[in-house]
């Protein structure tokens, strides 16, 4: 069994990764590693790299990364691919010999064809997209009655472990990171997938009480996570359900983490619904719920949330205050406490709220001047925040009558659609094209009219 499975020979040892070598140079592999996961938080990623995973990366034991890495990698060098990096392409690792047969139940012995970071990933992937009970037959959870079970009896839960958790928390990092630079659209029903195989893990599995904790937790950000993506893709009322959801797992796991989460995407949410005082109270909930987390930018955000709620609501005093104290949280820096979705949460992220807000109170000049910062701040990374913020500075230049202005915006925002499925910026540049259909004598008006006809028709 160790060297044969299915009747079919282990592949012989791939060569050594001679590139990757080159690429560490003088570094040792511990300090080549911390590199490694700098790199990583930049990006939002989360990997554990340490010296023995680069040491595997060298001898070519690992002979294509998983996604996480692959991610990670390509920010640090991105103008390699992964076969200029040494290694194989994925295709050709993933490829099984004829009759292998399938591959084996999840939690059990690994596939001897994978490395560990490889079957990780196949663990991960199975996860995201395999469907609820596509998960629970690799669980062992569909066995028969009969299967060794009396037929009375319901089968017996398999034990959910470390590698289970990882795939739950693996997926909600790359959904974000999905959503961050495509948008929603596209995302929603692989999300929603995620979600009912967490709770399929959650309520049929067999698990240590670390695991229930950590298992409740990524339940409760993956339903945010779909919370949010239903949001973006306009679908208001489904978003409003998926946090209630989200609210109930952290309720019941007494995680104020998890907790002020929901609240401060459910603020956010009713803000974009129009209603403002919902938003306030979900807002000061989450700062109520955050209080002892000891995350300034957390408590910021909330801030901001709340400024939202008293803006829409025209009380331009509450919202100064509550914007002056986003901005004295923001200024005391980032922290060991700070949650990890926060990666978002950064200049740009806080100018274009704050644009937000100058613009719900008819603050033109304020709202179009933020609006800009936010773009010239904001991460390519970001692509789905960088088409907002532009749609927005649109609406705002024809808030303030610059007909001109609001096309190029338009027009530039527009543009970003090709690599944005977002219901919720179609939306907005929607309602723009219909306030400047009435000025196209204008030629930027006029080419923003144009443009947006042939995205709409493509």
């Amino acid at each position: 069994m160790a060297a044969i499975r299915a009747g079919v020979p282990r592949p012989a040892p791939a060569a050594p990764n001679a590139a990757m070598r080159d690429l560490r140079g003088d570094l040792s592999p511990g300090e080549f590693a911390l590199a490694v996961r700098r790199a990583a938080r930049e990006i939002g990623e989360h990997v554990s790299c340490d010296a023995r995973y680069v040491g595997r990366v060298e001898s070519g034991e690992i002979r294509c990364p998983n996604y996480a890495y692959e991610r990670v990698f390509r920010h640090m060098w991105p103008d390699r691919t992964l076969e200029d990096l040494g290694f194989a392409p994925r295709t050709a690792v993933r490829r099984r010999p004829p009759g292998a047969g399938p591959l084996p139940p999840l939690p059990g012995a690994p596939d001897s064809h994978l490395s560990d970071e490889e079957n990780d990933d196949v663990r991960r992937r199975t996860f995201l997209s395999g469907g609820p009970s596509a998960l629970a037959a690799a669980l062992g959870l569909d066995r028969p009655a009969h299967a060794a079970v009396p037929a009375q009896q319901p089968p017996a839960p398999r034990k959910v472990g470390a590698a289970e958790v990882r795939g739950v928390e693996q997926a909600i990092r790359d959904i974000r990171l999905l959503d961050d630079a495509h948008g929603a659209d596209a995302l929603l029903e692989m999300a929603g997938q995620s979600l009912r195989n967490a709770y399929v893990l959650l309520n049929d599995g067999d698990y240590s009480a670390d695991t229930e904790r950590r298992l409740q937790a990524g339940a409760g950000e993956l339903a945010i996570s779909v919370g949010w993506l239903a949001h973006d893709s306009n679908r208001l009322a489904d978003a409003r359900s998926f946090y209630a959801e989200a609210l109930a797992t952290a309720r019941m796991a007494g995680d104020a983490a998890l907790e002020a989460h929901v609240f401060s995407n459910s603020a956010f949410l009713a803000r974009d619904a129009g209603r403002p005082r919902e938003a306030l109270r979900a807002a000061q909930a989450g700062q109520a719920a955050a209080k002892g987390l000891g995350s300034d930018r957390l408590l910021s955000l909330l801030a901001m949330r709340e400024a939202g709620g008293w803006a829409l609501l025209q009380d331009r005093a509450g919202c100064g205050r509550a914007l002056a104290r986003a901005y004295r949280l923001y200024d005391r820096g980032t922290g060991p406490a700070d949650p990890e979705w926060m990666s978002f949460y950064g200049d740009a992220e806080l100018a274009g709220l704050e644009a937000q807000c100058w613009s719900a109170l008819g603050e033109w000049d304020l709202a179009s001047e933020r609006a800009g910062r936010a773009i010239l701040l904001q991460d390519p990374h970001f692509v789905r925040n960088r088409a907002l913020y532009t749609a927005e500075l649109a609406h705002d230049r024809l808030g303030r009558g610059d007909l001109a202005g609001a096309g190029e915006h338009g027009t530039a925002a527009v543009a970003l659609l090709g690599q944005v499925r977002s219901a919720r910026i179609r939306h907005m540049l929607a309602d723009t094209a219909g306030r400047l259909r009435e000025h196209r004598g204008v030629p930027e008006v006029r080419t923003f009219l144009e443009s947006y006809g042939s995205a709409v028709a493509a």
